[in-house]
Protein backbone atom coordinates (compact mmCIF):
# COMPACT_ATOMS: atom_id res chain seq x y z
CA UNK A 1 0.00 0.00 0.00
CA UNK A 2 1.48 3.31 -1.10
CA UNK A 3 -0.13 6.03 1.05
CA UNK A 4 1.41 8.92 -0.88
CA UNK A 5 0.18 7.59 -4.22
CA UNK A 6 -3.41 7.27 -2.97
CA UNK A 7 -3.22 10.66 -1.28
CA UNK A 8 -2.03 12.24 -4.54
CA UNK A 9 -4.85 10.52 -6.44
CA UNK A 10 -7.56 11.86 -4.13
CA UNK A 11 -6.16 15.39 -3.98
CA UNK A 12 -5.69 15.56 -7.75
CA UNK A 13 -9.21 14.26 -8.41
CA UNK A 14 -10.78 16.73 -5.98
CA UNK A 15 -8.72 19.58 -7.45
CA UNK A 16 -9.98 18.60 -10.90
CA UNK A 17 -13.69 18.61 -10.04
CA UNK A 18 -13.50 21.79 -7.96
CA UNK A 19 -11.69 23.89 -10.58
CA UNK A 20 -13.59 27.02 -11.63
CA UNK A 21 -13.81 26.05 -15.29
CA UNK A 22 -15.98 23.02 -14.43
CA UNK A 23 -18.47 24.84 -12.19
CA UNK A 24 -21.27 24.76 -14.75
CA UNK A 25 -23.81 26.50 -12.54
CA UNK A 26 -21.75 29.71 -12.91
CA UNK A 27 -22.19 29.81 -16.69
CA UNK A 28 -25.00 31.28 -18.77
CA UNK A 29 -27.83 28.93 -19.63
CA UNK A 30 -26.68 28.68 -23.28
CA UNK A 31 -23.08 27.89 -22.34
CA UNK A 32 -24.25 25.41 -19.71
CA UNK A 33 -26.38 23.54 -22.28
CA UNK A 34 -23.59 23.54 -24.86
CA UNK A 35 -21.07 22.05 -22.41
CA UNK A 36 -23.60 19.52 -21.08
CA UNK A 37 -24.47 18.34 -24.57
CA UNK A 38 -20.87 18.07 -25.73
CA UNK A 39 -19.06 16.75 -22.62
CA UNK A 40 -21.61 16.05 -19.90
CA UNK A 41 -20.81 16.96 -16.30
CA UNK A 42 -17.28 15.65 -15.76
CA UNK A 43 -17.51 16.49 -12.07
CA UNK A 44 -20.04 13.72 -11.58
CA UNK A 45 -17.87 11.11 -13.33
CA UNK A 46 -14.79 11.98 -11.31
CA UNK A 47 -16.82 12.21 -8.09
CA UNK A 48 -18.15 8.71 -8.65
CA UNK A 49 -14.59 7.51 -9.32
CA UNK A 50 -13.42 9.08 -6.04
CA UNK A 51 -16.27 7.35 -4.21
CA UNK A 52 -15.47 3.99 -5.76
CA UNK A 53 -11.76 4.31 -5.00
CA UNK A 54 -12.51 5.31 -1.41
CA UNK A 55 -14.41 2.08 -0.82
CA UNK A 56 -11.57 0.06 -2.37
CA UNK A 57 -9.15 1.28 0.30
CA UNK A 58 -10.43 -1.30 2.80
CA UNK A 59 -8.58 -1.22 6.11
CA UNK A 60 -6.31 1.57 4.85
CA UNK A 61 -9.12 4.18 5.01
CA UNK A 62 -8.08 5.14 8.53
CA UNK A 63 -4.83 6.56 7.10
CA UNK A 64 -6.89 9.27 5.37
CA UNK A 65 -8.82 10.45 8.42
CA UNK A 66 -8.81 13.38 9.10
CA UNK A 67 -6.59 14.41 6.15
CA UNK A 68 -9.16 13.76 3.41
CA UNK A 69 -12.15 15.23 5.29
CA UNK A 70 -11.57 18.73 3.88
CA UNK A 71 -11.15 17.69 0.23
CA UNK A 72 -14.17 15.36 0.40
CA UNK A 73 -16.21 18.15 1.99
CA UNK A 74 -15.16 20.52 -0.76
CA UNK A 75 -16.32 17.97 -3.33
CA UNK A 76 -19.68 17.31 -1.63
CA UNK A 77 -20.43 21.04 -1.51
CA UNK A 78 -20.48 21.27 -5.32
CA UNK A 79 -24.12 22.09 -6.13
CA UNK A 80 -24.80 18.99 -8.22
CA UNK A 81 -27.44 16.74 -6.63
CA UNK A 82 -26.30 13.35 -7.91
CA UNK A 83 -22.70 14.07 -6.98
CA UNK A 84 -23.78 15.04 -3.47
CA UNK A 85 -25.94 11.95 -3.06
CA UNK A 86 -23.09 9.71 -4.20
CA UNK A 87 -20.33 11.27 -2.08
CA UNK A 88 -21.89 12.38 1.23
CA UNK A 89 -22.04 8.71 2.38
CA UNK A 90 -18.22 8.77 2.40
CA UNK A 91 -18.52 10.86 5.56
CA UNK A 92 -20.45 8.14 7.32
CA UNK A 93 -17.87 5.60 6.23
CA UNK A 94 -15.15 7.83 7.68
CA UNK A 95 -17.03 8.11 10.97
CA UNK A 96 -17.64 4.37 11.10
CA UNK A 97 -14.00 3.65 10.29
CA UNK A 98 -12.72 5.92 13.07
CA UNK A 99 -15.38 4.65 15.49
CA UNK A 100 -14.39 1.03 14.89
CA UNK A 101 -10.75 1.91 15.54
CA UNK A 102 -11.09 4.25 18.55
CA UNK A 103 -14.68 4.05 19.85
CA UNK A 104 -15.39 7.64 18.76
CA UNK A 105 -14.98 9.88 15.72
CA UNK A 106 -13.61 13.08 17.29
CA UNK A 107 -10.83 13.60 14.72
CA UNK A 108 -13.38 13.44 11.91
CA UNK A 109 -15.84 15.67 13.78
CA UNK A 110 -13.26 18.35 14.60
CA UNK A 111 -11.94 18.40 11.06
CA UNK A 112 -15.33 18.69 9.38
CA UNK A 113 -16.40 21.52 11.68
CA UNK A 114 -13.18 23.40 10.99
CA UNK A 115 -13.38 22.89 7.22
CA UNK A 116 -17.12 23.61 7.02
CA UNK A 117 -16.56 27.06 8.50
CA UNK A 118 -13.90 27.79 5.88
CA UNK A 119 -15.94 26.45 2.95
CA UNK A 120 -19.17 28.30 3.83
CA UNK A 121 -17.23 31.51 4.37
CA UNK A 122 -15.85 30.97 0.86
CA UNK A 123 -19.38 30.94 -0.59
CA UNK A 124 -20.04 27.20 -0.75
CA UNK A 125 -22.95 25.36 0.81
CA UNK A 126 -26.67 25.92 0.76
CA UNK A 127 -29.92 24.88 2.42
CA UNK A 128 -30.30 21.88 0.11
CA UNK A 129 -26.86 20.58 1.10
CA UNK A 130 -27.81 20.79 4.76
CA UNK A 131 -30.98 18.75 4.17
CA UNK A 132 -29.16 16.11 2.10
CA UNK A 133 -26.35 15.88 4.65
CA UNK A 134 -28.85 15.26 7.44
CA UNK A 135 -31.01 12.73 5.59
CA UNK A 136 -28.15 10.71 4.08
CA UNK A 137 -26.09 10.42 7.26
CA UNK A 138 -29.17 9.59 9.36
CA UNK A 139 -30.18 6.92 6.87
CA UNK A 140 -26.67 5.42 6.82
CA UNK A 141 -26.52 5.40 10.62
CA UNK A 142 -29.93 3.72 10.95
CA UNK A 143 -28.26 0.46 9.90
CA UNK A 144 -25.81 0.70 12.85
CA UNK A 145 -27.75 0.98 16.14
CA UNK A 146 -24.53 1.15 18.20
CA UNK A 147 -23.40 4.37 16.56
CA UNK A 148 -26.79 5.88 15.63
CA UNK A 149 -27.10 8.23 18.64
CA UNK A 150 -23.56 9.56 18.17
CA UNK A 151 -24.17 10.19 14.47
CA UNK A 152 -27.51 11.83 15.20
CA UNK A 153 -25.87 14.19 17.71
CA UNK A 154 -23.11 14.97 15.23
CA UNK A 155 -25.61 15.65 12.42
CA UNK A 156 -27.59 18.00 14.68
CA UNK A 157 -24.38 19.82 15.63
CA UNK A 158 -23.32 20.25 12.00
CA UNK A 159 -26.84 21.23 10.93
CA UNK A 160 -26.98 23.94 13.61
CA UNK A 161 -23.54 25.20 12.67
CA UNK A 162 -24.37 25.22 8.98
CA UNK A 163 -27.62 27.13 9.60
CA UNK A 164 -25.72 29.78 11.52
CA UNK A 165 -22.93 30.00 8.95
CA UNK A 166 -25.42 30.36 6.09
CA UNK A 167 -27.34 33.02 8.04
CA UNK A 168 -24.11 34.86 8.76
CA UNK A 169 -23.07 34.73 5.10
CA UNK A 170 -26.48 36.10 4.09
CA UNK A 171 -26.22 38.90 6.65
CA UNK A 172 -22.72 39.86 5.54
CA UNK A 173 -23.99 40.29 1.98
CA UNK A 174 -26.85 42.49 3.18
CA UNK A 175 -26.70 46.13 2.08
CA UNK A 176 -27.99 47.63 5.34
CA UNK A 177 -25.09 48.03 7.79
CA UNK A 178 -27.46 48.60 10.74
CA UNK A 179 -29.34 45.42 9.97
CA UNK A 180 -26.06 43.57 9.44
CA UNK A 181 -24.76 44.45 12.90
CA UNK A 182 -28.04 43.54 14.59
CA UNK A 183 -28.19 40.17 12.83
CA UNK A 184 -24.53 39.46 13.59
CA UNK A 185 -25.11 40.09 17.28
CA UNK A 186 -28.15 37.79 17.20
CA UNK A 187 -26.16 35.04 15.46
CA UNK A 188 -23.33 35.30 17.96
Amino acid sequence: FNLQLWNNYFHLAVAFITQDSLQLENFSHAKYNKIQNKYGDMRRLIGFAIRDMWYKLGQNKICFIPGMVGPILEMTLIPEVELRKATIPIFFDMMLCEYQRTGEFKKFENEIILKLDHEVEGGRGDEHYMQLFESILTECASQYPGIFNLVESFVNLVKGLLEKLLDYRTVMNDESKDNRMSCTVNLL
